[in-house]
């Protein structure tokens, strides 16, 4: 054989040997980045994108290198402002599909913002005298339809291609459950349509119902507070609050809904209700088709302190080779747990400034010599009653093991009182005076940061001189996106937290950014229009915020044609 030859012979050898090189690396790459949080990338199908909760998207089209190049792509206007836009959108083969106030639902070309179809619905009389009103957290897409909770407490179910209404059913009493509404979309688990209304601060049993999602048949509904004397003394059941107002998650892998729970009522007047007050302030796990418990972990037994447990249940890896969840109370801890147990396996302090418990004790879970509100005497707690963090969600992104969140640094004065009747649109809270107050020592504000979910080590951390109140994108392109309160959207490096982009929309933020891609482009896509109570609330510490501006526009971002 000539030396020729043999080049030649080698050289496809080693050809050969690189390409099957190749095709084991991107195997391996696609193995690893399989499953949960990285499937289906081109759409945002669910309400966190995922059932794990993460908010991350896989696409990396926009990244830190080109990420000073978006522009805007498209802006959609609902046409009303009141709270704001508070919603995640939701994107299924190039069809994005939101929610403005009212219940307005919209389908839109997720490339161009047209109209593709809109939905209004015809809402009760009784929307109009709540406490809650006008604000919807979004709608859920699947099975041919797109499902809405209505501020009447209604499911509705529209057809997915034309935004008719294909089944209706009326869940809430009206007048006896206080026009108790939902005010997040319900969420699928197979076949079954789950969610839960507002009502934790109002003198009612608090439920969780499910329907058949292809009828709006009743399948079953769960009262939050717990049909037992020695958790409820005396008549305090009848009107112990408690609601799962925010989104639960199901797990297809467990077939396994995880869903929190609100507070007890009246929020700071115990003295009727001096059991443990389960399951308020409670994650659940639920079996879908019959709603039993598979097991609850109840992080404030006695909620005095309106801490909730309501927020997002994030599923990830803990290293170990198992999955946990990761739970932030309003509380100021977090909570780690065995996913199919939910056995506590720590417990760390989110919240800077924390003086209601000493921690948490690791063996009961219960909170260490926690401070009661009392009647007719002042108290000082922090964290404030609106939590360490709001109801924005964060973000996880796999790439980095970092969880991206929020936090307010708020404490408030509280004096307990004897809660007497309540009208419709009132408020059972049990208090006679609620101040927010700047820390001791120490002026109020809020910050974003990144954080090891599993033992909350700080990794970087900007402050915001008024909390945030966004939820959080993360992408595989190594980036965050969230809002601040005063209009300025940004974008920083997942890995150190250094600002890479800021774009003014005028007005603040309060629902999910989301990412997205159609025709081979990635969008970013983030509702903007401050509003929500929490705003009004917030305004007594930051007096700043009575002059920022309403708004209600969904600005969608791409990159620019520049090479």
């Amino acid at each position: 054989m000539s030396p020729q030859s043999r080049h030649r012979r080698a050289r496809r050898r080693l050809q050969a040997w690189c390409l099957a090189a190749l095709a084991s690396l991107s195997v391996a790459a696609a193995a690893a980045n399989d499953g949960p949080g990285w499937a289906q990338p081109n759409d945002w199908p669910q309400y966190h994108r995922s059932h794990n909760a993460w908010r991350f998207s896989p696409l990396q089209q926009i990244n830190k290198s080109n990420v000073q190049r978006l522009r805007v792509a498209w802006v959609h206007q609902p046409g009303s402002i009141t709270h704001g836009l508070q919603a995640t959108p939701i994107v299924v083969d190039g069809v994005m599909y939101t929610v403005g106030p009212d219940n307005n639902v919209f389908a839109l070309d997720a490339a161009s913002g047209a109209v593709l179809w809109r939905y209004t619905p015809k809402l009760d009389p009784i929307v109009r005298e709540v406490f809650y009103g006008s604000a919807s957290r979004g709608v859920t897409v699947g099975r041919g339809k797109v499902f809405l909770g209505t501020l009447d407490g209604r499911i509705v179910a529209l057809d997915q291609k034309t935004g008719k209404p294909l089944w209706d059913t009326q869940l809430t009493e009206k007048v006896k459950d206080r026009g108790a509404l939902f005010s997040s979309p319900p969420q699928l688990a197979g076949d079954i349509l789950f969610g839960g209304t507002t009502g934790g601060d109002q003198p009612i049993i608090g439920k969780i119902f499910a329907v058949r999602a292809d009828t709006g048949e009743r399948a079953w509904t769960f009262e939050i507070p717990r049909d037992d004397p020695k958790s409820w003394p005396g008549k305090s059941r009848e009107s112990g609050g408690g609601s799962a107002w925010l989104p639960g998650t199901y797990d297809p892998a467990t077939d396994t809904i995880y869903i929190g729970t609100s507070n007890a009522a009246p929020d700071f007047d115990r003295s009727e209700r001096r059991g443990d007050n389960l399951y308020t302030a409670t994650l659940l796990a639920l079996e879908p088709k019959t709603g039993k418990v598979k097991w609850h972990r109840q992080e404030v037994p006695n909620d005095s302190w309106d801490f909730d447990a309501a927020y997002e249940a994030l599923v990830v890896p803990d290293g170990r080779g198992r999955n946990v969840i990761v739970h932030l109370n309003k509380n100021g801890f977090v909570y780690v747990m065995d996913k199919d147990k939910g056995s506590l396996l720590n417990a760390w302090q989110y919240a800077e400034n924390l003086n209601w418990a000493r921690g948490v004790d690791l063996k009961t879970g219960l909170p260490i010599d926690p401070v009661y509100p009392e009647e007719g005497q002042q108290k000082l707690h922090c964290p404030n009653l609106l939590g360490a963090r709001s109801w924005n969600h964060g973000a996880y992104n796999p790439k980095t093991g970092y969880w991206y969140s929020h936090g307010m640094e708020v404490c408030n004065t509280v004096t307990s009182a004897k809660q007497g009747p309540t009208p419709l649109a009132g408020l059972s809270l049990g208090l006679s005076e609620i101040t927010l107050l700047d820390p001791p020592g120490k002026k109020a504000d809020g910050w974003f940061g990144a954080m090891d979910p599993i033992t909350g080590r700080s990794i970087w951390r900007v402050r915001y001189e008024l909390p945030a109140l966004a939820s959080v994108l993360t992408t595989a392109g190594g980036l965050v996106f969230t809002g601040d309160m005063e209009g300025r959207l940004y974008a920083y490096d997942a890995d150190n937290g250094r600002e890479l982009w800021k774009f003014n929309a005028g007005s603040g933020s309060r629902g999910g950014p989301i990412s997205y891609a159609v025709g081979g482009k990635q969008y970013i896509a983030i509702p903007t229009g401050l509003g929500s109570h929490a705003v009004g609330f917030l305004s007594g510490v930051f007096p700043k915020i009575r002059e920022l501006p309403g708004g209600a526009a969904l600005i969608v971002f791409s990159l620019d044609s520049a090479p």
